[in-house]
């Protein structure tokens, strides 16, 4: 009976433990291919998002972070990853995002690379869908929590209000409970209390090695590149980067792909997304309201790392289809105040590259859809980009960063009000 039972148990419990020896050994596996790199900087890959070493290799390569949401994935041909391959730009746009990444999911990314951002270069795209009252969504936050990089965050995060802070919120939007050690480390940082011996060697010597184990053997599976986009887009574009050329493509490809709808966005978006429910929508977003929400604090967190490691970024925040807007009754006027009060979050502080395109949504063929990016949209977004990410070492940056902006009196604050905010 027990050969038997060996024979049929045997097989999976030696793999098992030969997986689990491999997950804990201190082997380390080679660099990702160039391959491997290329095809990961245009996947918006969750498994790339969520690891490390896909991008700490990419960004010590010719690689800088382009971080945001679902605009990044509207690849036409005038997109910045496109247009990088097609005129060869010495540094490409190694895109970070996803719909639902807000910016404490950016934040553990961007502090789990450790150093290798410093001195360098990064770009985010400013979303203002990002700012709703509630924040992020703890079941869109918890999609994209990595474990991994809350085990760099818990060993090597010092002690400050920032560091309390973040902590605070990931317990608060996380539903990870299976592990009591990585829950009590973090609790203990979000007191400001140091960790435990044991949680140390647990978290270093068995959690952490696991973890960056698993990113290596798994993060380089299922990553689907978008080559067939690429392509797509390389064969419209003129030989050389001429302005002029290049927004005529633009406009002739949103032209084509628009038709007569009334928003003039892309007729298969329209179709399926507008169409069925446009007499629900009109004034229907009436309320929104981006000035108050505790994602300026989380937003607070990523621009704390950015000055800590000395990185140059440019910002740039994109518009609303103007004539979407008009319809549901988003008001402009409270984008403006949104625009007004995270410009003031930014500039304030030393962050003064901001591509600000609140009030392009008017502009012909510059919106996909509702409320992303396409054709002349990028091409404007491009002309910034390109000049920036020409060198990948940053100047000398100068940061003067304020915790008033972890507050929730800043979270609360009018965009009319940022100047008697105190």
């Amino acid at each position: 009976m027990f050969k038997r039972l060996w024979q049929i148990f045997g097989p999976v419990l030696v793999a098992g433990l030969c997986l689990t020896a491999l997950l804990l050994s201190p082997l380390r596996l080679g660099r990702p291919s160039e391959k491997t790199l290329s095809t990961a900087a245009t996947s918006l890959s969750a498994n790339v998002l969520k690891g490390e070493a896909i991008k700490d290799a990419a960004f010590n390569d010719n690689y800088i972070p382009m971080i945001g949401s679902s605009e990044l994935s509207r690849m036409d041909a005038l997109h910045p990853s496109v247009m990088a391959n097609k005129y060869d730009w010495q540094n490409k746009p190694f895109l970070l995002g996803a719909p639902g990444t807000q910016s404490l999911t950016h934040f553990l990314s961007l502090q789990a690379t450790g150093n290798h951002l410093n001195g360098k270069k990064a770009v985010v795209v400013i979303s203002p869908q990002w700012f709703v009252p509630q924040g992020v969504k703890p079941e869109m936050f918890d999609f994209f929590y990595s474990p991994l990089q809350t085990s760099y965050f818990l060993i090597h995060a010092k002690d400050s209000e920032s560091t309390r802070y973040a902590a605070k919120r990931i317990l608060e939007l996380t539903s990870d409970t299976t592990n009591g050690v990585m829950r009590d480390a973090l609790k203990n940082k979000a007191l400001g209390i140091p960790l435990t011996e044991t949680q140390k060697v647990y978290i270093n010597n068995v959690k952490r090695p696991a973890l960056q184990h698993q990113d290596q053997l798994f993060s380089q599976l299922f990553i689907r590149g978008r080559e067939r986009e690429l392509r797509k887009g390389l064969k419209v574009l003129p030989k050389q980067p001429d302005n002029m050329q290049l927004d005529q493509v633009a406009t002739e490809l949103g032209q084509k792909v628009t038709g007569d709808n009334p928003f003039g966005i892309q007729n298969s978006f329209y179709k399926k997304r507008v169409k069925p429910n446009v007499g629900k929508l009109k004034g229907e977003q009436s309320h929104f309201n981006y000035e108050s929400s505790p994602e300026f604090a989380d937003f607070q967190l990523m621009l704390d790392y950015f000055a800590a490691h000395k990185v140059s970024v440019q910002f740039i925040i994109p518009p609303v289809n103007a004539r979407w807007a008009a319809y549901t009754g988003l008001s402009q006027a409270m984008l403006n105040r949104f625009d007004k009060k995270i410009q003031y979050q930014l500039r304030t502080q030393g962050f003064n590259n901001i591509v600000d395109m609140t009030n392009d949504g008017n502009e012909q063929f510059f919106m996909q859809d509702t409320i992303h990016l396409g054709w002349r949209g990028w091409l404007k977004v491009d002309q910034k980009l390109q000049p920036f990410m020409r060198t990948k070492k940053a100047k000398a940056v100068h940061y003067d960063m304020s915790n008033d902006f972890l507050s929730r009196d800043w979270q609360n604050v009018s965009g009319n009000n940022v100047h008697d905010f105190d």
